[in-house]
């Protein structure tokens, strides 16, 4: 009995862990967006979001700030672990010229509600309110965009990381 239960916790801790686990952007998802922005395959997308009250917001409207775009879902443990690292750079940035877009890929925007309510993180969650774009379509979540004041992608981060660091407020930074 006992050799039967490690296989299968190991085959469902690696099950998870592959669900969440980000891969980079393929040449073929760069080519596609390419095609859909003019070439860039950089820019800040014209997408539309639904906020906490359903009110759609185009993701291009943030233009003019630097925009943090992270893709996350309640039931993935690398995403849960890196938000109290992006709760800290969320506070630390507060007076800078700064978007924060935490984009809940959960079945239903609810549910993310009740995990952000639950552990009283403040800052903005999102919910696709159409399909993703392109340069979002990744391998695996959690995933990260950081885009300049002109829209252009400056940083991707793949899988999670800990953005409470001196590297992601300077980027923040003005």
């Amino acid at each position: 009995m006992f050799k039967i239960k490690i296989p299968l916790i190991i085959a469902v801790l690696l099950v998870a862990v592959a669900g969440c686990s980000s891969g980079v952007i393929s040449s073929d998802k760069e080519e596609e967006y390419s095609k859909i922005t003019g070439g860039s395959t950089s820019a800040l997308p014209n997408f539309i979001l639904l906020d906490v009250n359903g009110k759609q917001v185009s993701l291009e409207s943030f233009k003019g700030k630097k925009v943090f775009v992270n893709l996350w879902a309640s039931w993935c443990p690398p995403c849960r672990a890196e938000m109290p690292s992006i709760q800290k750079l969320y506070e630390k940035t507060a007076s800078q010229n700064v978007q924060f877009v935490l984009l809940a890929l959960d079945n239903d925007f609810t549910t993310s509600l009740q995990f952000i309510n639950k552990t009283g993180f403040t800052f903005p969650v999102y919910y696709p309110g159409a399909a993703l774009p392109s340069l979002f379509n990744v391998e695996g979540i959690p995933a990260t965009f950081i885009f300049n004041e002109k829209g252009e992608l400056v940083k991707h981060i793949s899988g999670g990381a800990n953005y409470d660091s001196k590297e992601f407020l300077k980027l923040l930074s003005n």
